[in-house]
């Protein structure tokens, strides 16, 4: 029987936290706001943080602060100070990125285990041995590692904590360093206020020339079937080696929410490079990276819902149970990660390949459990009525996936009621509302999935 991994989940309010700790995470990470890269949408102030490290080490669990961004000047003058109370409340590890504040962490808290961030970029054994000289505990390798280069720098460095992401956002740039936030907005993503301008809505616009070399804006209609027709006839008549002479326009981008502004960008032979990247999901390849012995498995999405936390959490930690009692993998998982919001899913830089088997279920059978989550059971009234704060709309007719960590059930939905009044209705409209439902047997905290 293989070693069981750490599986690390997000925590960007206390309520995620105890949902990733209920639903199978064995430790989770949050940050400060000042300090880490999750300056906006972060609930973990001081109180908060001693809260969340209170909890995690009452129930036996590991708790984590992320101060990994990359410092100017100004906030490299109040970090120690600002530091001080939150190493008072004893988090297990420092997760850090910029060399000197590691160095000033070192000098004065010396004890303080340091994870070293994803954020650093360690592509190689050579770099893992740099930072183990230096008193790093545990490294974030880069998401940019193959399994096999993986494999080789755990056989290289055996004795130092290696951590790999398996679920969440890739960046469109190297591991986070990414310059649209701060070239469109002036917010720098290094420094904790990165806006995702890489997931923006964009259309793009042709452009005309003139002699300068200057462009101006020319509206064009987009036909993806004759582009593609366009572009095979055009690729057969220069023998499929020449250059096309379109590779070399300049075009305009337009985001939904910024109409007229319209904004350059080149095209190569290669394609454009300001594009919406794929979400990471390698829940298929933890079997292999339970087998090198990886000593930790991290989720992404600090900013993400309740229900992802928990799916999330759910999935990877029956995947890995499974991997470490020599189970094969199971299969469903792909569906119930499926019902998550993504943007297409992809095995990142860890396999370029995924099995017949795994490709056959998922775009053959996995459609035919799409669900969306519907909402939260916050209570059971005196009629044992489950209490929902809706989240999405579901209704009469609907089956219902009530979703808990003792384990999860299918439920038609026979009856419900409006949260005000307790008359009959027919359909929970949508968010914001309070409904009463009939689950059979409700369990308070229990999320619920409508399946369709």
């Amino acid at each position: 029987m293989s070693r069981s991994p750490e599986l690390l989940l997000p925590a960007g309010s206390l309520d995620k936290m105890r949902a990733a700790y209920d639903f199978g995470a064995d430790a989770v990470y949050a940050g400060q706001p000042r300090y880490s890269l999750r300056a906006r949408n972060n609930e973990f102030k001081l109180e908060e943080l001693q809260t969340g490290i209170r909890e995690a080490h009452e129930r036996g669990k590991l708790f984590y602060v992320a101060s990994n961004l990359l410092p100017h000047n100004s906030k490299i003058k109040t970090y120690l100070a600002d530091m001080a109370p939150v190493i008072a409340m004893k988090p297990d590890a420092l997760i850090m990125a910029d060399p000197g504040l590691i160095m000033m962490v070192r000098e004065k808290w010396p004890e303080v285990p340091i994870h070293l961030s994803v954020q650093a970029n360690t592509v190689n054994y050579m770099g893992v041995k740099f930072w183990q000289k230096l008193g790093i505990s545990r490294i974030i390798l880069s998401r940019e590692l193959s399994i096999e280069e993986i494999a080789e720098i755990r056989q290289e460095c055996p004795d130092m904590e290696l951590e790999v992401f398996v679920h969440g956002a890739l960046c469109i740039a190297y591991s986070g360093r990414c310059l649209l936030s701060g070239y469109f907005n002036h917010r720098d993503p290094n420094q904790g206020t990165c806006t995702n301008a890489c997931r923006w809505d964009y259309k793009v616009h042709d452009t005309t020339g003139d002699q300068s070399g200057d462009v101006a804006p020319q509206v064009i209609r987009f036909d993806m079937n004759q582009a593609l027709e366009e572009a095979n006839q055009s690729f057969a008549a220069c023998g499929g080696a020449e250059r096309h002479p379109l590779a070399d326009k300049t075009y305009l981008l337009e985001e939904s929410n910024r109409p007229g502004e319209l904004m350059p960008i080149m095209e190569d032979e290669h394609g454009t490079y300001i594009m919406n990247s794929k979400d990471l999901r390698a829940i298929e390849q933890i079997e292999k990276l339970v087998a090198i012995g990886v000593d930790s498995l991290k989720i992404e999405g600090r900013t993400k819902s309740l229900y992802y936390v928990a799916r999330t959490a759910q999935a990877y930690r029956r995947a890995i149970d499974d991997a470490v009692a020599g189970r094969p993998f199971d299969v469903t998982l792909l569906a119930d990660l499926e019902g998550l919001a993504n943007r297409g899913y992809t095995p990142g830089f860890l396999e370029r390949h995924q099995t017949q088997d795994y490709q056959n279920y998922l775009y053959g059978h996995s459609q035919a459990k799409k669900s969306q989550y519907a909402g939260d059971v916050i209570g059971v009234d005196e009629e044992g009525l489950a209490i929902v704060e809706v989240k999405n709309r579901f209704g009469v007719g609907d089956t219902i996936e009530v979703i808990h960590p003792e384990g999860n059930r299918m439920v038609p939905l026979q009856q419900l009621y409006s949260g005000k009044t307790g008359e009959a209705i027919e359909v929970a409209a949508g968010n914001g509302i309070r409904v009463k439902a009939n689950l059979g047997q409700p369990v308070a905290g229990a999320l619920l999935a409508r399946c369709f």
